[in-house]
């Protein structure tokens, strides 16, 4: 994608808008390094005045008071909206974000369009009101939106976490301001013509784009009445000591260093081939990405050849090319810091079993090789801290109580998986394994159970019932002693 690309206008309460400030966001191709687009950077103003029409538009509008029938219409049109032009989604961020064009089509696009899928078979069958039988007598209980609802999405996914909080939230009844990435601003400009396409009430929805002063102005602004953030476990952090200042509800999707867990008796082709893509997952760019790869010490080597041939065989290239696996990071930022901790990994005695630099012929851009570090022990930085770039651990383990001890040995609880000729074995470690998914001989993100983090990656759930029950507040009502209704 070379053609520059120019947006001047903000999509505030269901309309495009002139900016209320002059600051503008450079979108920068990961590929080549060079600028390829430009959008405006929303102010505070331009907060108040969004955050100020999704507050009248959840106290007077219609949006709310609609029956679930029409606004399960009205979501249904957006994403066919953003099915129609899928593609274009796909290429857009892929031209953003340095994700593989398949990877795109496949993952940002598609799977946005499955979680709107989801969402909207989920509200269908949700229970919004119940008769109980009390302490007390009779009661109903009732789930009512929760209000007006900021949703901070990150740069990695885009168009997936923009989904999994916009539909949840709008089918409750919530407006919601989006809050993208200043990194892929882009494809939430296809997301708004869908929008204003689908005729959804003024004040509804406001996407807008703005630097991290103006996101905390948003997480702290007193007519929100939730935030829902994804982004790094320290964000998160600032995310929840603002929004503290009002008892602002949250949810927080953050960080992982998730453990793939190859049990003694594993095969190995199957776990290599099972793990390898979910390693380096969107170029190592994913929360959920399995980073810490453990195997038991006696074929420890057996492992690392088998890790390294598949980590060597990722083509890596333009983004855009069909052909590609790897491609590059999203900022020259990532890449720095992706290639300081390849360089600790050294310093602290890891082997470095393949990668370890840039790959040849490609010289501009923000590219990493892929990068496999052998016999590391889970004390070293390199297997603690989340490095969000193409660089994976392997980690010897001497019995299975030790595997499971090293796979809850870390800060976070986001993901991982085991790998064995024994699924019930599989199952015992996955319930021993203290995260918020795991997967047994496979790995994935099924949008319609709960997904979300123990520890330090994250608060609350996002999908299935769980995720949407947190777009609700929950009111008991008691009822005479004599109803009957």
């Amino acid at each position: 994608m070379t053609d520059q690309v120019e947006h001047g206008k903000l999509f505030i309460g269901g309309t495009m808008t002139e900016p209320l400030g002059a600051e503008v966001i450079e979108v920068v191709s990961p590929h080549t390094g060079e600028v390829f687009a430009r959008v405006p950077s929303a102010s505070r103003a331009d907060v108040d005045r969004a955050v100020a029409l999704a507050r009248g538009a959840f106290d007077h509008g219609p949006w709310p008071r609609m029956g679930l029938t029409e606004r399960l219409a009205a979501v249904g049109r957006i994403r066919d909206g953003l099915a129609a032009r899928h593609e274009e989604i796909a290429r857009l961020i892929t031209a953003q974000n340095g994700t593989p064009y398949t990877s795109s089509l496949r993952m940002q696009a598609l799977g946005a369009l499955a979680v709107w899928d989801a969402a909207m078979s989920v509200a269908r069958d949700f229970v919004y009101e119940e008769p109980r039988e009390g302490a007390l007598g009779k009661l109903l209980v009732r789930r009512e939106p929760v209000g007006v609802v900021a949703a901070i999405v990150p740069w990695n996914v885009p168009q997936f976490t923009a989904a999994a909080k916009l539909a949840p939230a709008l089918l409750a009844g919530c407006p919601v301001v989006l809050k993208t990435s200043p990194e892929t601003p882009l494809d939430a400009y296809v997301l708004a013509e869908a929008v204003a396409d689908a005729g959804l009430p003024e004040g509804v929805l406001s996407i807008l784009c703005a630097d991290r002063e103006v996101s905390e102005h948003l997480v702290g602004h007193p007519d929100v009445d939730k935030v829902s953030f994804t982004g790094s476990a320290a964000a998160g952090r600032r995310v929840m000591e603002v929004a503290a200042r009002n008892l602002t509800r949250v949810t927080l999707e953050l960080g992982g260093k998730s453990a793939a867990v190859v049990l003694p008796d594993a095969d190995a082709d199957t776990a290599v081939a099972g793990i390898t893509p979910f390693a380096y997952l969107l170029n190592g760019q994913a929360c959920v990405a399995q980073t810490r790869i453990l195997v038991p010490r006696a074929r420890h080597d057996e492992f690392a050849d088998a890790f390294a041939a598949a980590a060597s065989s990722l083509k890596a290239g333009d983004p855009l090319d069909p052909a590609t696996e790897l491609g590059p990071l999203v900022a020259e930022r990532q890449q720095r810091r992706s290639l300081d901790y390849i360089r600790l990994g050294r310093e602290e005695g890891a082997q470095v079993l393949v990668g370890g630099g840039t790959p040849d012929g490609l010289d501009r851009g923000w590219y990493v090789e892929a990068t496999l570090f052998g016999n590391v022990d889970n004390s070293m930085r390199v297997a603690r801290e989340e490095i969000f770039g193409p660089v994976v651990c392997l980690l010897p383990y001497r019995d299975e109580e030790e595997a499971v001890r090293i796979a809850n040995d870390s800060e976070y609880g986001l993901s991982g998986s085991v790998w064995t000729e024994d699924p019930e074995r599989g199952l015992d470690v996955a319930r021993r394994v203290r995260t918020g998914t795991y997967s047994v001989n496979t790995f994935g993100v099924d949008v319609l159970g709960p997904f979300g983090g123990y520890k330090n990656s994250g608060l609350g759930r996002e999908f299935g019932p769980e995720g949407y029950a947190a777009y609700f507040e929950h009111k008991m009502i008691h009822l005479p002693v004599d109803w009957s209704g």
